[in-house]
């Protein structure tokens, strides 16, 4: 029977009821979008989201965050909607999830830890893992109530006058503590394992590109559509947390490195915008970034906002930069002059692109190959056969429009290549 119980409950459909809060100045439309990106997030886990509650505050309440009278009738309607979970758009303190929980008999979560487990669902790499681990652990440090709620956790008096659920409380935390620390070690390792493979990547004078944007804006599929590659693409959020990176051959023989990047959302739990540091960094030491937008969404602001916020973050924000709408084949053909007529307005020089349908995505390498072409000098030399190591690297650039071979082994060059290797070909230019 015990078995037959356990079954069914692992079938079971959990249900979620979403609840978000609305303070004074805010608009309702803005509220109603955040929920329905949680519920999307929340799908992720493949948990069913109810209809959501938008609750109005005026001042924020210490025990429920709004008054207790709207937090009894919220109660109510999740008694009477059965459902299984209580998610919150917003991240409550500890007591106020544990306030929710005695309140409703039901577990509590915010946005926070639910895009954490999404993380924790998807990471793949031993990298990945890691920072996925260290965040959630450093998340949950503080809420350790939740896993022995059924003990006593009476605070005051001395170790011997402990609980057995404070006693538990105090191992857990040590054991917690003691996990990040090894973590940490572990991550400073692995980052280190990541320079030596990026400085070998780098010694080729070869412009590095990253692709940054909103989650599920088609960053994966644009690198595809570009360097003909094969990274995962999925119709869901944060399908792709691993760095990729992908040579791309553009006209005029030029090349270029595209990194793919993790997506950005809104209210992106700090702890994995520290974690993911060394995944986003690609970002960060990229020479030339495309920010991509998902031109078929009705929240494009809202998309940029938050990538240019989480780019400031990582200092990041003032490099060079090209706007790159996608999905414009989602578009309604007959409203694209009007969509347009507005988006050129506000980024003028932006793309518009299908990674779909390959539209316009020769106008994007174009863009890309003059921008590689313009980061290089034509040289000339003349280079003895005891330096073949420099031309190597002239031809790692692709870029030799003459070579002649002397009978001593002498080789002469007119080729172009960027301007932090030319100091390496000093002593033999003409």
């Amino acid at each position: 029977m015990i078995e037959l119980e356990q079954e069914a409950n692992a079938v079971k459909e959990q249900r979620a009821f979403l609840i978000g809060f609305m303070q004074s100045g805010q608009d309702r439309p803005v509220i109603e979008s955040q929920l329905d990106e949680l519920a999307d997030l929340v799908r992720n886990l493949e948990i069913t989201p109810l209809e959501p509650e938008i609750i109005k505050i005026r001042t924020p309440q210490v025990r429920f965050h709004c008054g207790s009278g709207k937090a009894e009738e919220v109660a109510q309607l999740v008694q009477e909607c059965e459902a299984d979970i209580l998610v919150f758009d917003s991240d409550l303190t500890p007591s106020q999830q544990r306030n929710w929980e005695r309140l409703t008999s039901c577990p509590v979560v915010g946005r926070e830890e639910i895009i954490l487990e999404i993380f924790a669902s998807r990471a793949r790499t031993k990298e990945a893992v890691l920072q996925v681990e260290l965040a959630k652990l450093e998340y949950s440090l503080p809420r350790l109530h939740k896993a022995w709620s059924h003990l006593s956790r009476q605070r005051g008096g001395g170790s011997t006058n402990r609980g057995q659920g404070e006693a538990q409380l105090e191992t857990d935390r040590r054991l917690i503590k003691r996990r990040i620390q090894q973590l940490k070690d572990e991550l400073v390792l692995v980052r280190k394992q990541r320079e030596a493979q990026r400085k070998s990547r780098n010694r080729r004078p070869v412009a590095q590109g990253a692709l940054v944007g909103y989650t599920n804006v088609g960053k994966s599929s644009l690198l595809n559509a570009l360097c003909d590659a094969d990274v995962l693409v999925k119709d869901q959020l944060f399908a792709t947390l691993d760095p990729t990176a992908r040579r791309i051959v553009l006209p005029g023989n030029v090349e270029m490195v595209l990194n793919d990047t993790v997506g950005f959302v809104r209210k992106l739990p700090h702890q994995l915008v520290e974690a993911f540091k060394s995944t986003l960094e690609e970002a960060v030491l990229a020479d030339i970034l495309l920010l991509v937008l998902d031109v078929s969404a009705d929240d494009i602001d809202n998309q940029w906002e938050t990538t240019i916020g989480v780019l400031k973050e990582l200092g990041a924000d003032e490099k060079k930069m090209v706007v790159v709408f996608n999905k414009i084949d989602r578009l309604n053909r007959d409203e694209i002059p009007m969509m347009l007529a507005r988006l050129r307005g506000l980024f003028p020089g932006a793309l518009y692109v299908s990674a779909e349908t390959g539209e316009n995505l020769d106008e994007l390498r174009r863009v890309l190959a003059d921008f590689a072409a313009r980061s290089r000098t034509l040289l000339q030399a003349v280079v003895p056969p005891s330096r073949y190591d420099l031309i190597t690297l002239a031809h790692g650039s692709g870029n030799i429009y003459e070579e002649n071979i002397l009978p001593d082994g002498t080789v002469e060059l007119l080729f172009a290549i960027e301007e932090k290797y030319q100091h390496r070909f000093k002593e033999f230019l003409q």
